[in-house]
């Protein structure tokens, strides 16, 4: 069994960066997405025939493939940091900038698919340029998705982290403006804004769960800058009834997982090829505005293989009697397949009892991606590809 866990002592205090990821924050964005066309709040499922088979309370997965149409939620963060910067640089409000000249910025990104789609939807939904830079292995369907929006995109020989330094040095050597969603010290700004444009799901999800307050929430991990925000987000909207939170990361790439476990203060790095199915999750290097989020309020950390994450996509794809179908891609579906795991199977019992999961438990687990590799999708939930590889001893 190769799924790993540490327990982190955070310190559950403020952080330098709680503000940026507070309530009025997230109204912010949510009132900038809402303007946009094609905006719908994205559905929060309730699955109760899961919830009673898995013998807790209640699970709910927020489905994020309905997302501007774009089968993930990425574009929340690019649209809305490419907002923020047009309006820094033409001294616009952001209900002005789409009266920027066409073409005036070119952005660049580095991506595995769905950040690099959801820049170059915000670019040409703003009449700007966009350049998408994407790690060897990358799918050709995400490559040609991100082209029919008009970006100019290609596949490098080069793993993730690497892919993005390469952006960065383009930029540089261009005079383009880099759009990523990773941070490094001299470089948090933009990245601190695509992060505030992810908080728009996480409000959402809390205005839909009305009255019901989540005893966990499992969020799925690359850089952390989602998690890094959505964590802000519901420690500031929950404050001292803060559910348990639960980051789940590929094991190929558990950069948040060996930081957490290490705890001695320094970020540390995954190298090499990073080859996970989780595409999404495939980052090595740790978002530092992510982390200083999560070393407040991170309770525990998750490595996990891959069939971890095809257990996820086979239960949501096909659901039990009453419950709604959801099709979730490797990097989506990884939270509810740990969730399955920890509670049916009995090698990770000392971790379900070490995360407090019982028949009280109320889950939230973000669905971030529907199939946007469907050859791969095919693959684990018609054939039966990556499965736990000790289940059929």
């Amino acid at each position: 069994m190769n799924v790993k866990m540490t327990v982190f002592d955070s310190d559950k205090q403020k952080g330098a960066y709680d503000q940026k990821f507070s309530v009025e924050e997230a109204e912010k964005a949510l009132s900038f997405h809402s303007g946009l066309e094609g905006y719908e709040a994205t559905p929060l499922r309730k699955l109760d025939a899961l919830s009673r088979f898995l013998g807790i309370s209640g699970l709910y997965v927020k489905d994020e493939s309905y997302r501007f149409g774009l089968n993930a939620f990425k574009a929340l963060g690019g649209s809305y940091a490419l907002a923020r910067v047009m309006a820094e640089k033409t001294g616009k409000g952001l209900e002005e900038i789409t009266q920027t000249p066409a073409g005036t910025f070119t952005f660049v990104t580095a991506t595995d698919g769905n950040h690099g789609r959801g820049v170059a939807w915000a670019a040409k939904n703003l009449s700007q340029k966009a350049v998408v830079y994407m790690p060897k292995g990358s799918a050709k369907e995400r490559l040609e998705n991100i082209r029919r929006l008009g970006a100019e995109a290609e596949i490098t020989e080069l793993n993730y982290d690497d892919t993005v330094r390469f952006a960065k040095s383009q930029a540089e050597k261009n005079g383009w403006i880099l759009v990523q969603d990773t941070a490094w010290e001299g470089y948090e700004t933009i990245p601190t804004w695509i992060m505030q444009g992810y908080m728009t799901m996480a409000l959402e999800a809390v205005k839909q769960l009305g009255e019901v307050r989540p005893t966990h929430i499992f969020l799925q991990a690359g850089v952390g800058a989602m998690a890094g925000a959505v964590t802000g987000f519901f420690s500031n909207y929950y404050g001292d009834s803060m559910p348990k939170l639960s980051i789940v990361e590929p094991d190929r790439a558990d950069c948040l997982f060996r930081t957490a476990k290490a705890a001695d203060g320094t970020l540390h790095k995954v190298e090499g090829d990073l080859d996970s199915i989780m595409a999404g999750l495939c980052c090595g290097e740790v978002c530092t505005v992510g982390w200083e989020v999560l070393r407040h309020h991170g309770d525990y950390f998750f490595s996990c293989p891959d069939y971890i994450a095809a257990d996820g996509m086979r239960v949501l794809g096909n659901p039990l009697g009453g419950d709604e179908h959801i099709i979730s891609g490797e990097s989506g579906a990884v939270t509810t397949g740990l969730v399955y795991r920890l509670m049916m199977d009995e090698r990770l019992e000392k971790w379900k009892k070490a995360v407090g999961l019982d028949r009280d438990s109320v889950v939230l687990c973000i669905s971030t991606e529907g199939d946007t590799d469907r050859e791969n999708y095919r693959r684990v939930v018609w054939e039966g590809w990556y499965c736990d590889p000790d289940s059929r001893k």
